[in-house]
Formats: structure tokens, C-alpha cells, sequence
């Protein structure tokens, strides 16, 4: 009542370019460019500029703000939020090694967004390599996040802004990472996961529960002397070890 929602009235605005049939209840803004055998559900809002490609579809309810781009063949489900500048279906970063040249490996997968899905402003979910890139039912992606190739994310998972999640990585239902966490490709996260903010996540988590991979902050010379210590871990791990071994020779001795 104390924020309603603005609603658009349904038409086609005159500027547009629509290649489909569209439901009569749809709303269709300036300059938005639609593809060819979209399919659309009731109540589908498109703010200007958006371009929606071929065989697109749209669930029910959905509003897309301006300047989105959903590239050919992704599909969105019902009631979804797409908020302005994001890019869905681009091409993920798939490049094999020749020599010294990198070759492009044509990403032909979709993206699949479930119902009730919200994606931030700016962010971009690229398209499948072979498989699909999933986006499960209730996941909330805040703004400049990137999720690379055939990544999956269960439903009702959230990420905070600036997240980076690399190719083909599985990230369970109910799972969490705080702003500008970061995963690395393949790995498998466990349901109920919670990465803190800042967070790199390099190995799998099977297991439920907080994660936190971010060293404490200091005042800078704090942190120049602390890093020197950790560089000499290694050794002081290997010393100690030497004088465990020299303590029990002189225990069993005396």
C-alpha cells in the first residue's frame, strides 16, 4: 500500500520491433527489438530498450527493466524481475589453447531462470557450453555479479553484489554468498552453504555451514609485518617438526 508497484498498460509502443505474436496483456516500451517465435506469458513487461531474442520465452508476470539483453533460446520463468543492463545468454568464456592462439569454442547451451527469480542490475549469466546454465525457483542475484557457463544455483539461494562464480561450479538450495565472494570452476556446494563477504572458495563444501576464507583487517603495517610471518610458515612448520622429532628421541633415551 505504501509502495505500490508501477504498472505499465499493456500495447505495443509504436517504436518498437516485434517479429512474434504477442498476448494482448503484454506491455512492449520504446525502441525494444523482440526476436522471432518468442514466447510470451500474460502481463509481460518490457521497459524500453530491451532486446529479446529468438525463441525467447517469458513467464507470466515478468518485468524486464530497460536496456536488458536476453539473447536467442533462454528461458525465464513466471513472475521474474530482471533489473536494468543485464545481460542473459551471452557467451561464456570458453577458449581452447592452439599453439599461441586461443580458439573460440561455440557456446550453444541455454540460460534457464526459474519462477520467482530477481537479477540485479548489470549482471551478466552466460549461456551453456553444451549443457544449460540453471538458475533455480526463488534465487536472488544482486547487482554486477557474474556466473559463468553451466553454472547451477538452487533455489532460493541469494548473492550479494559483485559475486564472481566460474564455469560449471553446482551451488545448493538455500545457500548464500556475501558481497564480492568468489568461486572457482567445478566445484560443488553443498544446501544450506554460506560464504562471508570478500570469501574465495577454492575446494568443495559438502557440508552445511559458514565459510570464511578473508584475513582479518589491520592497519597496514600490521598486515606488511603479518604477511611477512606468513611467508614463513612453511619453514617454521618444518623446524618445528625437526625439534618434535629430536624431543621424542631424547624422551625415549632419558
Amino acid at each position: 500500500m505504501l509502495n505500490p508497484v508501477t504498472i505499465r498498460l499493456p500495447g505495443v509502443h509504436s517504436s518498437a520491433v516485434v517479429h512474434s505474436q504477442l498476448h494482448s496483456s503484454v506491455s512492449i516500451g520504446e525502441n525494444v527489438v523482440i526476436g522471432k517465435d518468442v514466447q510470451f506469458g500474460e502481463n509481460v513487461t518490457l521497459y524500453p530498450g530491451c532486446v529479446i531474442g529468438d525463441r525467447v520465452s517469458l513467464g507470466e508476470g515478468t518485468c524486464i527493466y530497460p536496456n536488458v539483453v536476453i539473447y536467442s533460446d533462454c528461458v525465464v520463468g513466471k513472475r521474474a524481475v530482471i533489473q536494468a543492463g543485464a545481460v542473459i545468454g551471452g557467451d561464456g568464456f570458453g577458449f581452447a589453447k592452439e599453439g599461441d592462439n586461443w580458439i573460440k569454442i561455440p557456446q550453444i547451451g541455454r540460460v534457464i531462470i526459474g519462477d520467482d527469480v530477481e537479477v540485479g542490475a548489470n549482471t551478466s549469466i552466460d549461456r551453456g557450453a553444451l549443457d544449460d546454465t540453471v538458475i533455480g525457483n526463488g534465487v536472488k542475484i544482486d547487482n554486477q555479479i557474474q556466473i559463468a557457463h553451466n553454472v547451477t544455483i538452487g533455489e532460493n539461494s541469494a548473492l550479494a553484489g559483485c559475486v564472481g562464480i566460474a564455469g560449471s561450479t553446482r551451488i545448493g538450495r538455500r545457500c548464500t554468498v556475501g558481497g564480492a565472494g568468489m568461486i572457482i570452476g567445478h566445484l560443488e556446494i553443498a544446501d544450506d552453504v554460506h560464504v562471508s563477504a570478500g570469501s574465495m572458495v577454492t575446494k568443495n563444501l559438502l557440508n552445511p555451514g559458514q565459510y570464511t576464507s578473508i584475513f582479518p583487517i589491520e592497519t597496514h603495517a600490521a598486515w606488511l609485518k603479518n604477511a611477512a610471518q606468513i611467508k614463513r610458515l612453511a619453514k617454521l612448520a618444518d623446524r618445528v617438526a625437526e625439534l618434535e622429532k629430536k624431543l621424542e628421541k631424547l624422551e625415549r633415551t632419558s
